[in-house]
């Protein structure tokens, strides 16, 4: 019976082992719910300057509507402008190409954009914070970009 008991206690001790082992695996397997938003262009336009967005929604969850709030930073490195810029709808999985024209302002003084907050974050099963926490930034400019 002693002999039973052990080989028990042996058995159930491996399988715990192997449960937490798969579980800690799927865990790290399972990419981050993410927005990924790339700051990819940055040219003088006739209203004044054109920035290119490039934004895939990893989620997880459709989004109806995602906007954001962004400063943009002279070259001295003073708040220039306050603007929110809105990316519509964005599907799971997808990666959008977006412009947008900023009148009035002079790409070549633009030294940092930061994304100040998310001003919507809209869709089914999605909490409003989830576009913020989320959030990662890249930038193919010149330009600081960031949260």
């Amino acid at each position: 019976m002693t002999g039973l008991m052990a080989s028990l206690r042996l058995l159930t001790s491996t399988v715990a082992i192997s449960l937490a082992t798969v579980a800690a695996w799927a865990q790290q397997s399972t990419p981050a719910s993410a927005l990924t938003l790339e700051l990819n262009g940055a040219q003088p336009s006739d209203k004044g300057c054109r920035l290119t967005f490039v934004i895939t929604n990893a989620l997880r969850a459709d989004l109806s509507k995602a906007s954001f709030e962004i400063a943009l930073f002279n070259e001295a490195g003073v708040v220039d402008r306050l603007t929110v810029l809105d990316f519509e709808d964005l599907p799971s999985g997808k990666t959008k190409v977006t412009r947008f024209d900023l009148t009035g302002t002079d790409c070549a003084k633009v030294s940092r954009v930061l994304v100040n907050s998310a001003t919507e974050c809209v869709g089914t099963g999605v909490e409003p914070t989830a576009c913020m926490r989320g959030l990662k930034t890249e930038t193919k400019t010149g330009i600081t970009f960031g949260v």
